[in-house]
């Protein structure tokens, strides 16, 4: 049994409940499917989400919605009426309407709605059982899921050879209140019902045809990352890749299910796998998995004679760092010198401070702080079977006049991290997805 996810742009309009229905009639083993808010159908369209959003806003402020709410209502009616279907919302949105005007919703209720009246719809159209997340998803006080009664909940919910449509997004409090997860809080459930229900796959459909190997914004047409492993996803995602939060698979993983990211509008494209895992190879001579970054860093460097000598002066910079709550990135390091990389951001309102306390706890004979640089991560787990690496990473670079102001690697060599200017953030890409991807 599969566990499908649809997101936005699957469900915007009633030719893509077309594709999401051929798409399971595809393989019936596609049994259980999440979906999310209808979203933009056409660029300057918006989301259903940020309409809600939008409207609840309207609401603190004492300002009328009702031209927001019909926006939100035609949409959901539109795709009925193109569909043919005689499922009647009208009672419901003209009841949510009421307490929206009454101020008895909340607005994490009234945000829900998007994902609730999108699985109404798809469950009328598949003929499917509709189960409602709010009956399954439990979370607790602080907020966080409790996946074992969220877990035996949907076993106790879902008709087990039967499909099922359900709402991603939110859930219940212990006290039946409606919760809602962050953005993308779909992936999410999507997630929770794959693990709850032991599923074979757990297959999210999207707009792309899997993680690509680097941003589109950066280079032209890249190709789709057929296979990655957990380890690989985080490391791209910590680096600067869009791709699914840790936060959205962690179910699936803890069960070791495979997920497969999927492309709604070119369902033959196999996507990317994301396991453990893998024991073949689908690309032997491929080593790099994908390139990613982030611009606007800032580098701290200090040295001092005999530090490899002296305990504690590292120590000594990340506490002065703590005690401003900064996260640092990397730290890079040679005998007598230490750096660390870490967002502009977040030092450049009390930059003076904080370097007046490294120079005052550490000590150091130098003490400098570069901007502007953008960090660039190589990523691929069959990069540490191959010698030379990081010399061909660099001598691609240089080739291109690109200035290496950065290395980082860890002992895993999963990742090769380098930092550049900023200005050189776009080129550094290109030269190497160009140099190890193309060819």
């Amino acid at each position: 049994m599969k566990v499908v996810k649809f997101g936005g742009s699957s469900m915007a309009d009633a030719g893509q409940y077309r594709k999401v229905r051929d798409i399971l009639m595809a393989d019936t083993d596609r049994k259980v499917v999440v979906v999310s808010a209808p979203g933009k159908r056409f660029s300057g369209d918006h989301k259903l989400t940020d309409l809600l959003y939008l409207c609840y806003a309207h609401i603190q402020y004492g300002v009328d919605c009702s031209g927001i709410f019909d926006m939100i209502a035609n949409r959901y009616l539109d795709i009925r009426d193109e569909l043919g279907l005689q499922l009647r919302l009208e009672p419901e949105l003209e009841e949510l309407k009421r307490r929206i005007d009454a101020k008895q919703v909340t607005r994490e209720e009234l945000v829900s709605r998007g994902e609730y009246f999108s699985a109404k719809l798809m469950a009328d159209y598949l003929g499917f059982q509709f189960v409602d997340a709010a009956d399954w998803v439990k979370f607790r006080l602080d907020g966080t899921v409790n996946q074992e009664q969220t877990y035996e909940a949907l076993r106790n919910h879902v008709l087990m050879g039967y499909g099922a449509v359900i709402p991603g997004f939110y859930g219940a409090m212990p006290d039946g209140a409606i919760h809602t997860f962050s953005r993308g809080g779909s992936d999410i459930t999507g997630a929770l019902a794959a693990a709850a229900l032991d599923a074979a796959v757990y297959e999210n459909w999207t707009d792309v045809s899997g993680i690509l190997m680097a941003d589109p914004r950066l280079v032209d047409n890249p190709q789709a990352i057929p296979e990655v492993t957990y380890d690989e996803l985080r490391e791209l995602s910590y680096s600067g890749a869009q791709v699914l939060h840790e936060d959205s698979i962690f179910p699936v993983r803890e069960k070791n299910i495979p997920v497969n990211i999927r492309n709604t509008n070119q369902p033959d494209a196999p996507g990317t796998m994301i396991q453990e895992s893998f024991q073949g190879d689908c690309d032997p001579e491929r080593f790099i998995t994908g390139i990613t970054g982030k611009r606007d860093f800032s580098i701290i460097s200090l040295s001092k004679r005999g530090m490899s000598n002296q305990v504690g002066v590292l120590r000594r910079v990340l506490t002065v760092l703590e005690r401003h709550n900064i996260s640092v990135d990397y730290v890079p390091n040679g005998i007598d010198n230490v750096s660390v990389v870490l967002p502009t951001q977040a030092i450049e309102k009390d930059l003076y401070t904080i370097m007046a306390e490294i120079q005052q706890e550490a000590e150091p004979d130098t003490l400098d702080v570069h901007h502007h640089i953008a960090v660039v991560a190589a990523v691929g787990r069959k990069m540490a079977f191959r010698p030379g690496i990081s010399g061909k990473i660099f001598a691609a670079l240089g080739e291109s006049g690109i200035n290496i102001r950065m290395i980082n690697q860890g002992p895993d060599e999963l990742n090769i991290i380098f930092g550049v200017d900023n200005d050189d953030f776009q080129d550094a890409i290109r030269v190497l997805y160009n140099s190890f991807v193309t060819k």
